[in-house]
């Protein structure tokens, strides 16, 4: 089971598919970290060992010049309603899944 921490720009419908996976999932909002920095994001999730799904660009960046911390899942689509987004996630997740298991810590979903 891989457990993952949904980054602020994403809803909480996201949060709640995801653990219906049967996955350990928590929205920035849960923990009140919605308006916390980049960094003290990037910090818990690395502490709590969690993947961090985002559509911020910021992330990927720092993970491709980083050694450590937490693998993120960079979401890379434009803004869409939330039923598309969770559509589109469904599709993707057993690819996703698959990266991550395999030991990527950078999976881009286009």
């Amino acid at each position: 089971m891989t457990s993952f921490l949904v980054d602020a720009q994403l809803p909480p419908a996201l949060t709640r598919w995801v653990a219906s996976e049967g996955h350990d999932c928590k929205h920035v909002a849960d923990l009140n970290l919605e308006t916390a920095s980049d960094n003290a994001i990037w910090d818990y999730a690395a502490r709590a060992n969690l993947v961090i799904v985002t559509k911020d660009e910021d992330f990927a960046q720092r993970k491709a010049l980083a050694k450590g911390g937490p693998a993120i899942v960079w979401i890379r689509w434009p803004n869409t309603r939330r039923r598309e987004l969770l559509t589109r996630f469904a599709a993707a997740f057993p690819d996703l899944l698959i990266a991550l298991q395999r030991g990527e810590t950078l999976v881009e979903v286009v």
